[in-house]
């Protein structure tokens, strides 16, 4: 028990002495101006992102764009092979076209009823002038009344052939016309149909990455190319959660880029998102540049620097020199003192000092 108490006594000397030695690090809190900024991490990715998808299954029969490529906007970059499809669209065309020249004015169904209702008028203005004639004579008692009856028989039936031929030919063009809209109908679907199989860009785009290569099969619904904006891109960060309440939409950031060494490239925060990704406790923040922008590179890794808080004349010290998270040590004569302060602002380097110490404190470094 006193061999410990001998120890103990002398390493208390020994700190004593190495607490006051002159070869202690020492510095005085100084007054700048405090930039605090939020680290965050994350990537540079096009705007207006997208991926094309197969409407149809089928195998990829051409590719005829390849990653890199700028488009332009509708423009065919892939088709599938449709051998069932074509053949369908090919006779909804047939059909198509059929139904056109039956109803056209040179219709040749028609044209052939056309034809029969005019015999049949021919044959009805004959009949008519039979049976005028037939009456006539009757009335004149110049011939028998069973002719009279005869005349007006035939008169009667070539008159209702006309009216039964003309119904015929109306039905029939009503028929035809329904058949044109019918055959119109199935040929754009049809064809809508076939575009399943040819896979187009919505607008001008670049193609970033190709997912299927020629000859592969493609599910309905599959992604088969990766596409964005060719000449606009955006900043995705992460920021922890212990940061997020000091973010707000405008902040300035400054980037940096493994691509571009130590360029620092300037940005702006456009949009906060509010859903804490719990895999690695953040929060999404996106950004546009502001003043040069990098070239439209799909992924290239950033680190970030969000400026949160600029403080004109600010009391500050190095962080190197804090005790815990809230106290330093002071030198008072030839001894040192641990007190508290009361931080405000801090950066990756420095810390605001709102209470605690003054321009002439000499603080040592633990």
């Amino acid at each position: 028990m006193k061999r410990y108490t001998q120890s103990a006594a002398v390493l208390g000397l020994l700190w004593a002495v190495a607490a006051c030695s002159p070869d202690a690090e020492t510095t005085t809190p100084a007054y700048k101006n405090l930039t605090e900024a939020v680290y965050a991490s994350g990537n540079v990715f096009p705007k207006n992102e997208y991926k094309v998808v197969a409407n149809a299954d089928g195998y990829l029969q051409q590719q005829l764009v390849a990653e890199g490529d700028v488009v332009k906007g509708g423009q065919l970059l892939f088709s599938l092979e449709s051998l069932s499809q074509d053949a369908r669209a090919e006779a909804a065309a047939n059909i198509y076209r059929q139904s056109e020249a039956n109803f056209s004015d040179n219709s040749p169904v028609l044209a052939e009823l056309e034809v029969s209702l005019r015999n049949a008028r021919t044959k009805l203005e004959n009949d008519s002038v039979n049976y005028f004639r037939y009456k006539a004579l009757y009335d004149q008692n110049a011939t028998a009344k069973v002719e009279v009856e005869r005349a007006e028989l035939a008169y009667r039936t070539s008159k209702n052939d006309v009216a039964a031929r003309q119904k015929t030919w109306q039905r029939t063009k009503n028929q035809l016309y329904v058949d044109l809209q019918n055959s119109r109908s199935n040929f754009r679907v049809n064809a809508r149909e076939g575009d399943n199989y040819r896979i187009k860009s919505i607008e001008a785009t670049r193609i970033y990455e190709v997912y299927k290569k020629v000859g592969e099969l493609v599910r309905r619904g599959e992604a088969v190319a990766l596409l964005g904006n060719p000449n606009e891109v955006y900043l995705q960060l992460a920021v922890d959660e212990t940061d997020f309440s000091k973010l707000r939409v405008g902040q300035d950031i400054e980037v940096k880029m493994d691509a571009y060494g130590d360029k620092v490239f300037k940005a702006r925060i456009t949009k906060i998102y509010p859903k804490l990704n719990k895999v690695d406790q953040s929060f999404r923040v996106d950004a546009d540049f502001a003043g040069e922008v990098p070239q439209a590179y799909y992924g290239l890794t950033v680190e970030a620097n969000i400026v949160v808080s600029q403080t004109p004349k600010a009391l500050t010290i190095p962080k190197a020199y804090l005790m815990g998270d809230d106290s330093v040590w002071v030198r008072a004569d030839k001894d040192k003192q641990k007190i508290k302060i009361t931080k405000g602002a801090e950066n990756f380097e420095l810390v605001e000092v709102k209470n605690g110490l003054t321009d002439k404190s000499v603080i040592v470094k633990p």
